[in-house]
């Protein structure tokens, strides 16, 4: 009978307990809570670090769109510079020819007719300057026998002369005949590929009023890159800066030149004004090109030291461009910046920053 009082007095402390407990775990998992919801934002948010501005190289460079073109004097168009039945075509499109390689030939019966006749009139002019020599030499003694007048020596010496001349005019066109025979054969003048084939074995050509083409030849290593600049930035491009671009062909890949010249006017297009920009490509560079290209060009203009932070620091809004940087308390304050180049993932900062003030950075969250 004494003890049940005391176990009365003893259940309010165990309900206590129990209470507590309880209270403990759920304030525990409200906690863990709070915490994986607080992970879940800053990983939405991203990762926020504080840097600070570095002075680094920067690069200043002009962005222009290009074109892959022939250097001049790689692109020739061969023709004939006779009229007749072309007899043999010797290429096709796609074809490598070296210089002096055959590549057409030309029916060549009525030149060689042209040929022989031409010899023939050579002999001919020949026994005649024959005949005038010895006719000459005769009147020249009965000249000095007194038997022949001074003019009917004269007349023999003047026919001498006259059918000299005439061997002379045979040797050309002999020389002549003989030239339009080696016509005939069409060789190519530089070594390349063949770009085209105009005229089809079989085919009649006339050269009487313009060359015709046969095939037009173009070298694959002389290729240069052709770039159109703003004329705003045209100050600034000088011959000697390197280049970079890359081409839809080949988008992962970048090629490397230099700029060879830039041009004294300008190309108006669609009211823009654009100076063209010569860029010798790399000859590693040039096996994997072909003319007519399309490609995005990157000139490196100047290159200095700049004070310099992440891209992910800049936001902006209405009032302008700032960045967030850590107050005396440690908390971030806007600080108003001006940004200058831009090079990969680091920006130029022109003012409104010092190289001991400490930056907010946010990466991998959404960039105001």
């Amino acid at each position: 009978m004494i003890d049940e009082p005391k176990r009365e007095r003893g259940r309010p402390g165990k309900w206590i307990l129990i209470v507590g407990v309880a209270a403990c775990a759920i304030a525990g998992v409200l906690g863990w809570r709070f915490v994986q919801l607080q992970r879940k934002a800053e990983s939405a948010a991203g990762e926020v670090r504080w840097i600070m501005p570095e002075m680094r190289r920067m690069k200043t460079q002009v962005n222009a769109t290009g074109t892959v073109r022939i250097k001049t004097g790689a692109e020739v168009r061969v023709g004939a510079q006779l009229s007749g039945i072309v007899r043999r075509l010797f290429v096709t499109v796609g074809s490598p020819v070296r210089q002096g390689e055959v590549i057409a030939e030309i029916d060549s019966r009525s030149i060689e007719a042209k040929l022989q006749q031409a010899r023939a009139q050579l002999a001919q002019s020949r026994v005649a300057m024959s005949k005038a020599a010895v006719d000459e030499g005769r009147s020249e003694r009965l000249y000095a026998a007194g038997v022949i007048s001074k003019q009917q020596f004269q007349d023999s010496k003047a026919s001498l002369d006259a059918a000299t001349a005439s061997v002379e005019v045979a040797k050309s066109g002999v020389e002549d005949a003989s030239v339009d025979l080696a016509y005939v054969t069409i060789r190519a003048p530089i070594r390349g590929i063949v770009a085209s084939v105009s005229t089809q074995q079989g085919e009649t050509v006339a050269a009487s009023f313009a060359t015709p083409t046969f095939v037009t030849i173009i070298q694959r290593d002389a290729l240069e890159l052709v770039a159109l600049v703003d004329e705003a930035d045209i100050g600034n491009v000088h011959a000697g800066e390197a280049a970079a671009f890359t081409t839809e062909t080949w988008p992962d890949r970048e090629f490397t030149g230099t700029v060879l010249r830039v041009s004294p006017v300008a190309t108006i297009l669609s009211g823009v004004v654009n100076y063209e920009v010569t860029i010798a490509i790399r000859k590693a560079d040039v096996v994997k090109l072909r003319p007519d290209m399309t490609a995005n060009v990157n000139i490196s203009t100047s290159e200095r030291k700049a004070l310099s932070i992440p891209s992910e620091c800049l936001q902006k809004d209405a009032e302008g461009t700032f960045v967030s940087i850590r107050s005396t308390s440690g908390q971030p304050a806007r600080r108003a910046v001006t940004v200058g180049a831009r090079n990969g993932g680091t920006v130029e900062i022109l003012s409104g920053l010092d190289p001991n003030t400490a930056v907010l950075q946010v990466s991998g969250g959404a960039q105001k």
